[in-house]
């Protein structure tokens, strides 16, 4: 099974439609590669780290490395 194939699993199992999946998977991946050359981490690390937000975020947690969002404007 290849890596785009288990995210596509793994989103479904979250509740993703199919198409819904695929297109995560696809933006995980995408997002991954982007993540790893901007912080210089392995794009396995960056993946790990996706896949813990969006783990987190499906069950209304926030992770603690994930930076809260600006206030309003003053």
């Amino acid at each position: 099974m290849s890596e785009d194939e288990q995210l596509r699993a793994l989103c479904e199992r979250l509740g993703a439609s199919p198409a819904q999946a695929a297109t995560m998977a696809a933006q995980l991946l995408k997002r991954a590669g982007q993540l790893a050359i901007e912080r210089g981490i392995t794009r396995e690390a960056a993946l790990a780290h996706l896949l813990n937000v969006v783990v987190k975020g499906r069950s209304g947690e926030v992770p603690a490395d994930f930076p809260p969002p600006p206030g309003p404007p003053a």
